[in-house]
């Protein structure tokens, strides 16, 4: 099963159901979209947010058939955002496999992400207007940070809080928002279901931030994706700003150089980067970001799902791909 690691052995059955209500509501009677739907599949990678939302589920008490729903319309939203995202990006590989808007164009892909924001909707609609409204709210965030991020492309002033505020919104709402589901279809408290959303939301900040470092200092191989789309788009992530910030002024001046000029050789980015200390500055980041998420832990009884969320928020800082 698709999912970060062994560690969620604990519901690989319920993931496994979960896929299978994806691909039931996909389904389509025409023969080019479910051609497109089989090449999706592919980008089932680690299965995080449905993850979040039945683990959380089960450390709050026990899982329904609401929670395998609700995770399926999670999975859904977030496919939607790589297709979308790889056309931004003008992306080429995804998950190892050739991207929709590499196989099919950009009017295909667009259309198709489409597609799958609206059949993730019309699945949510099955459960109730509560799961509607905090999922809708999610994906309208999701596109706040997403257009936040295009507006400030090129700015070499943008701020840490700026870059925060952005992966805040277009990474860490849908990880709130699967833990927040989680909980509440669970019966928790309202305070419980508050402290697992914030767990949701410092997860995916820690997992945003290693992302972006990876993409600069990663392998293209072991990720299975497009890499340093983002420097090359002067999209600026926190390692970059950091060195932009406070890096000593010739480094400053050698990395601004780099990402003005297109195409930056990502291993001698990646150097400056490493010898200024911003690699190890945003890894420490997204390290406070996780000893937060995990202390949130702290509302749960000691069960064994509690103890994978444990597990699973400190994995993110050794994460390769």
């Amino acid at each position: 099963m698709p999912v970060i690691g062994s560690m969620c052995e604990s519901i690989a059955d319920d993931l496994a159901k979960v896929c299978r209500i994806i691909d039931d509501e996909l389904f389509s009677d025409l023969a080019v979209v479910n051609d497109l739907c089989e090449h999706v599949r592919g980008y089932r990678g680690k299965m995080l947010r449905p993850a979040l939302l039945l683990l959380t589920g089960k450390a709050c008490g026990t899982t329904t058939d609401e929670h395998l729903t609700l995770a399926a319309v999670l999975e859904i939203v977030h496919m939607a955002t790589l297709v979308h995202d790889d056309v931004l990006d003008e992306a080429d590989l995804r998950r190892r496999k050739p991207t929709i808007n590499r196989l099919q164009g950009n009017e295909a892909a667009v259309l198709f992400g489409d597609y799958l924001i609206s059949h993730a909707f019309h699945l949510c609609s099955t459960v109730d207007t509560f799961a509607c409204r905090q999922i809708g709210a999610s994906t309208n965030t999701v596109c706040e940070g997403e257009l936040q991020q295009v507006h400030h492309r090129g700015n070499w002033r943008l701020t840490i809080d700026q870059y925060l505020e952005i992966i805040s919104r277009k990474t860490a709402a849908l990880t709130g928002a699967a833990c927040l589901l989680g909980a509440h279809y669970a019966g928790a408290a309202p305070t419980v279901v508050a402290e697992l959303q914030r767990y949701g939301v410092e997860v995916g900040m820690a997992f945003q931030i290693t992302d972006d470092v990876l993409d600069l200092v990663g392998s293209q191989e072991q990720m299975g994706k497009t890499l340093g789309r983002d420097a090359e788009e002067q999209k600026l992530t926190l390692p970059v700003i950091h060195a932009l910030s406070r890096a000593p002024a010739a480094v400053q001046a050698r990395v601004q150089n780099l990402l003005q000029a297109g195409h930056p050789d990502r291993q001698t980015l990646a150097d400056l980067l490493n010898e200024a200390g911003s690699i190890e500055f945003a890894m420490a980041r997204a390290g406070e970001y996780v000893t937060s998420a995990v202390a949130r832990l702290d509302v749960l009884p000691e069960n064994e799902a509690r103890t994978t969320l444990v597990r699973l928020a400190r994995s993110i800082l050794s994460r390769e791909v």
